[in-house]
């Protein structure tokens, strides 16, 4: 099923409505960087909640960190980013550009081909062979591949020399790699046991692009199941099924939905699944889990000179535990949910644009309306009474029905109309979004009837 939006569709509504501004705009902007605004926010830091209550809150056996974004150097030299975390870099010679060399044979073949699977030479020999041009400048003069590191360096310190240096990281989960022997002993933790962070990263992709799909900055929400390696499979299994319904539990539609298992694995992985959604630039990867066996802690114990066994309370076994990852991209994620629920419907008159956000993630639960601004001061008690419990928006500019279309924009899913009639009885009007039913409740039961059809289960 293709999507009917484009990206662009998507990307506009998203400025003209709050959700998300280019980054630096009044500086004309810096390449793939994005501000969040007031609704975009809000939607953002619902997800993360979500995702952090089903994760960790729910799960006895998990645990929450926020490492720090600048670490130790050699956590990097543990972890192989120093010397191999790089992307095949090609130059077009006439215009300049620089793309990844996969990229282009992923276009070109139109994901027939699978670059993972090639060296550097063999995709230099496929380009050349296929005769691949610039999508730029439709110049056919390529460099020779190079490796790009991803990594931002910054130094520390006075004086900026080599032994100063130190990196953005480029991924969240060496913070729970690190702090597993202090997780494990100041929380008692038991194997199998996680640590889960959400944070920053930041990576100097080459191509970045597609609006908040790839950036040089951008939030994963991660956790690390530190297991037996003879658990470990079914935890791993154990995940990909997780993972799959807290997205399709969002508003993500399962049709739009489908794992993708690497054929190419890491040397060190035993398993490695994504799940990808149907952008409207095509399918393309959601999430990661990953089967990483005992390579992280083992780099880190023997970078770092630290024991990282794990002793077994019951059996007194003595092993490394086994590492199964599952990262999701805050950014992405939130670009999905707004994807899958923009709509425009065509109403008998006109068109009406909605965003159908499950409720549980919509920026604002409640919109206050009073019918004319003379009646603002009852509104304003409503407003005062209402957002104590959730996020409301007021607004008394405009006739009533385009204020409705200014919260269907938004994806709010309730509007509560204060009318002459509320100041007699103490009833409002509730509008519900997507059906556009109206209903009578006494001002005291709002709240209650929110709290209701708001829940994320």
């Amino acid at each position: 099923m293709e999507k009917k939006i484009t990206m662009d569709t998507i990307v506009n509504h998203c400025k003209t409505r709050g959700f998300v501004f280019p980054g630096s705009e009044i500086y004309d902007g810096f390449a793939n960087t994005w501000d969040f605004g007031p609704i975009g926010v809000e939607l953002k830091n619902n997800i993360k909640r979500a995702w952090w209550k089903r994760f960790v809150q729910e799960d006895k056996n998990t645990y929450g960190v926020d490492a720090a974004i600048l670490m130790n150097p050699h956590v990097w030299e543990a972890s192989g980013h120093v010397s191999s975390f790089s992307d095949p870099q090609m130059d077009c010679k006439q215009c300049k550009q620089r793309f990844r060399a996969d990229n282009l044979i992923e276009a070109h073949s139109k994901g027939t081909v699978v670059p993972d699977k090639m060296t550097n030479e063999e995709m230099e020999q496929y380009i050349a062979d296929n005769k691949i041009k610039c999508p730029h400048c439709g110049g056919f003069d390529w460099t020779k591949i190079r490796n790009f590191n991803l990594m931002f360096a910054t130094s520390r310190g006075t004086i900026e020399d080599a032994s100063a240096k130190v990196y953005l990281r480029p991924e969240t989960c060496q913070g729970e790699y690190v702090n597993f022997l202090n997780v494990q002993r100041t929380m008692r933790a038991k194997v199998p046991f996680a640590i889960a962070q959400i944070g920053k990263s930041f990576r100097n992709e080459i191509t970045p692009g597609n609006f908040l799909f790839r950036t040089v900055e951008f939030e994963q929400m991660e956790l690390q199941k530190f297991c037996h390696e003879k658990d470990s499979m079914n935890i791993y299994a154990d995940y990909k099924a997780r993972a799959l319904k807290f997205i399709e539990d969002l508003g993500l539609a399962a049709d739009h939905l489908r794992y993708h298992d690497h054929d190419k694995l890491a040397h060190y992985a035993k398993a490695a699944c994504d799940i990808q959604y149907l952008f409207p630039i095509g399918w393309q990867e959601l999430n990661g889990i990953h089967h990483r066996g005992t390579w992280d802690l083992s780099r880190h114990q023997e970078f770092s000179g630290k024991n990282m066994i794990y002793t077994d309370p019951f059996t007194n076994e003595k092993f490394l535990p086994n590492v199964i990852e599952y990262s999701i991209g805050a950014d992405r994620l939130t670009l999905a949910i707004m994807c899958e629920a923009y709509d425009e419907e065509q109403l008998e008159n006109d068109t009406r644009i909605v965003m159908h956000l499950h409720p549980a993630l919509a920026p604002y639960k409640v919109a206050i309306l009073p019918l004319q601004k003379n009646l603002s001061e009852k509104a304003n008690e409503v407003f005062a009474t209402l957002s104590k419990q959730f996020m409301c928006t007021y607004d008394e500019a405009g006739s009533i029905g385009k204020r409705y279309r200014r919260q269907d924009e938004i994806g709010t899913p309730f509007c509560v109309t204060i009318d002459f009639d509320s100041l007699e009885d103490n009833t409002v009007t509730i509008r519900d979004r997507d059906t556009m039913e109206q209903i009578r409740l006494p001002i005291d039961q709002v709240a209650e009837y929110v709290e209701k059809r708001i829940k994320f289960n």
